[in-house]
């Protein structure tokens, strides 16, 4: 055998692995699309009711007489669809994760498979965890200020897609919030930073949970301090589990 012939070979052996990780990609994809939609067809044939109780938070508070209005001729069918569609995508998230998980876990060594489950799992309930707490919480505050401090003869009728596209940007800014733990366990578990310097950094963490609740809530103080608060407590619950996992981490390293 020639030399030209065996590098051909060794070339060869790397591009079909690499052929077999995307076809595994895109089997992987197409299957979470397949649940997505699954999810999405009988969740529509609800999606008016779904909407109602999406709005309930806003239209429990309008004014007597006031009414939600759609200012576009699509907007009473593509709102619904859109909320579905969302619906359906949060639905999916344990399995599209699983699939991630599929495609990874191959490559992870045993110690990193032990701690990426419990954090897979975490990181599903602490997303949910967040988009309740923008709906049963946050929902009904921030409402109830913007419905009683406009001027008495202004009418509040609020347009459906506007309504929508604020709701999904609460659901997903509190979803991914409320991942703060397991990024602070991440960071501490990698070793890319230590308890010690985030305890120093805090003060710098709090200005920013405030100006990151800014700039994904609307303008008024109580929504802005229900994201940032969360925040500010969900880094100290990460701190606190990256303690004991990094502690438990040096012992079993001290051990072997």
């Amino acid at each position: 055998m020639t030399q030209n012939q065996s590098n051909d070979m060794v070339e060869e052996d790397k591009i079909q692995p690499l052929i077999a990780h995307l076809i595994e990609l895109r089997d992987r994809l197409l299957r979470s699309m397949l649940v997505v939609l699954v999810l999405f067809l009988p969740l529509f044939y609800f999606a008016n009711e779904l909407y109602a109780y999406m709005s309930e938070p806003l239209t429990a508070l309008l004014p007597e007489g006031s009414t939600m209005i759609a200012t576009d001729v699509t907007s009473p069918f593509f709102a619904p669809f859109k909320l579905t569609l969302v619906l359906a995508i949060f639905a999916g998230i344990p399995f599209i994760l699983h699939q991630v998980w599929g495609f990874i876990a191959p490559g992870l060594y045993r110690h990193e498979k032990r701690m990426a489950v419990p954090l897979l799992f975490s990181s599903i309930f602490l997303f949910y965890c967040g988009v309740a707490f923008a709906y049963f919480v946050v929902f009904p505050l921030m409402f109830g200020f913007f419905t009683s401090i406009g001027p008495e003869h202004v009418a509040v009728t609020p347009d459906i897609s506007s309504f929508l596209n604020l709701v999904l940007k609460l659901f997903f800014a509190f979803g991914v919030v409320f991942e703060i733990p397991i990024a602070t366990l991440l960071l501490l578990w990698s070793g890319v930073t230590t308890v010690a310097s985030l305890k120093e950094k805090r003060a710098y963490v709090i200005v920013c949970c405030f100006v990151v609740g800014m700039l994904l809530t609307p303008p008024d103080v109580i929504s802005q301090s229900l994201l940032a608060l969360p925040m500010w407590l969900l880094f100290e619950l990460g701190i606190i589990l990256g303690s004991i996992v990094v502690k438990k981490k040096e012992a079993e390293e001290a051990s072997s």
